[in-house]
């Protein structure tokens, strides 16, 4: 008892004229690789380009060599190639696995080439097996031959395994080293099987309960195995309400389940119902931003993350969005063709071609805010078949008050500019057409494709300029040729 009053006492306030105890963030601080926002420090890493570049390897082992493995992955980031280089030959002995996993495709290929295959191999005996998985997943299938060739018969298969699921699928986002035991334990066996580290994961956060035959009976987690006397069942402790994750279930639906339940932990089972593996929170969060991520990148015409790197070169950047944009080319000549109809009116009457890409514009904007809210709704299954007319209809209303308020805006600030109240009418009419037309349109092109199978992200956009543009363009110069000439 004595050892826990002790532990859990106060600390003693430091005595007259010493300096006060600083808080952990200070600490780190003071170290020279942080700032006070925990990022790398600009002054650090000219320190160490200045040592790389001087040849000074003890000072950049001294500098880099405690770095937590995920500021280590950002100052390789920061560096330019030769720097790069320079770094992982220097750390090569004492460099850190989980390094791998945090970077960048780009540079992490760099850092690869830099190791070489012996290195990579290590590595990936070192890793967890999630983390392992991943990484190999990553390499050429002909570097991956050569990685795998110089692996033990044991640590191969286990990945090879995980490399067999669907890429974005549970099973291969599981890992592998977990914590089970047998129903019939007490809690005293269980906590004496844990302390022996026999087939135990470094970190872990809940035990799962298995019968015999290695299926799932519930989850136990360790704040209720050190409460309770060592006598009880484990049984006893158990959380029936386990949610089971089979190996083909894709990534997104993993994260949603988590969300929804609050899990920290949860078991992943084969076909059979035999627990495998297990996925932990701190992935399902790589996920959630992975995922996110793709979707925002997707609806600027970015396909990847990969796409988006700021490693990438000139060329392999250009190209990939060089396909993007030829495909909205192409939907901005159907607009145009649109304008094509009014090029006579537009002719007798010059305040069409200012006025009209400000209907267009509205609209496309209106249209976004819809598309965004949609998409998102969506991703996180708030919008579904119970409630989609009821929200369609909000959003028409929506497009219907603020067409109606811009129209105003709109029509007066034509009529004071070209001195024609006929035009600002048109104007406001073709605004709150567009405007009702966006909100709708905002609303059903990404509802169409998720139901067809396609990502809304992907390619809702361009479907919702295009729609807006012809819409804005169409009413407004058809309204103009039939009212006003």
């Amino acid at each position: 008892m004595a050892s826990v009053e002790t532990s859990t006492a106060p600390p003693a306030p430091p005595s007259e004229g010493s300096p006060a105890p600083q808080p952990r963030s200070t600490r780190r601080a003071v170290g020279g690789a942080l700032d006070e926002r925990f990022e790398l420090d600009p002054g650090f890493i000219y320190r160490v380009t200045a040592a790389v570049r001087g040849d000074l390897k003890d000072q950049v082992r001294a500098m880099v060599g405690e770095l937590h493995y995920a500021d280590m992955a950002n100052l390789l980031e920061r560096l330019n190639v030769a720097d790069r280089r320079g770094v992982v030959d220097i750390m090569r002995d004492g460099f850190n696995p989980d390094v791998l996993p945090e970077l960048s495709a780009d540079v992490r290929d760099e850092v690869i080439d830099v190791l070489g295959f012996e290195d990579i191999a290590l590595a990936l005996r070192e890793l967890d097996s999630d983390d392992a998985v991943y990484l190999a997943g990553k390499l050429e299938p002909d570097e991956r031959a050569k990685v795998l060739a110089r692996l033990p018969a044991d640590n191969r298969a286990l990945i090879e395994q995980g490399l067999a699921y669907g890429e974005h699928s549970a099973g291969r986002l599981m890992q592998r080293e977990m914590v089970a035991v047998p129903n019939y334990w007490n809690v005293g066996e269980t906590i004496d099987y844990l302390r022996s580290g026999r087939r135990t994961p470094e970190k872990f956060y809940v035990v799962f309960v298995v019968d015999p035959r290695h299926r799932p009976q519930g989850v136990v987690e360790l704040h209720r195995i050190l409460k309770a006397k060592r006598i009880e069942r484990i049984n006893d402790l158990v959380d029936p309400e386990i949610e089971v994750i089979p190996t083909d279930m894709d990534r997104e639906e993993v994260a949603f389940l988590f969300r929804q339940r609050n899990l920290t932990a949860a078991p992943v089972v084969d076909k059979s119902g035999r627990l495998i593996g297990q996925i932990t929170i701190d992935d399902v969060v790589d996920v959630i931003d992975e995922e996110a991520s793709e979707d925002i990148l997707k609806m600027a015409g970015v396909r990847s993350t990969e796409d988006s790197s700021l490693y990438r070169s000139i060329m392999t950047t250009a190209h990939s969005r060089f396909i993007w944009l030829m495909i909205n080319l192409g939907t901005a000549f159907l607009a145009s063709s649109v304008i094509g109809l009014f090029e006579d009116s537009i002719a007798k009457l010059s305040a069409l071609a200012v006025l009209m890409p400000i209907c267009a514009s509205m609209g496309g904007n209106a249209g976004t805010q819809t598309l965004a809210t949609v998409i998102r709704s969506l991703a996180t299954r708030e919008l579904n078949a119970s409630n989609v007319f009821r929200v369609m209809w909000k959003e028409a209303f929506i497009g219907s008050i603020n067409g109606l308020l811009f129209a105003a805006i709109t029509g007066a600030f034509a009529y004071f500019w070209f001195d024609d109240i006929l035009l600002g009418i048109v104007i406001g009419v073709a605004m709150i057409t567009n405007m009702i037309a966006a909100g709708i349109a905002g609303m059903a092109i990404p509802l169409v494709l998720d139901k067809f199978g396609a990502d809304p992200a992907d390619s809702a956009v361009v479907f919702l300029t295009t729609v807006t543009d012809c819409v804005g363009f169409f009413t407004f110069l058809g309204l103009a040729t039939w009212i006003l000439l």
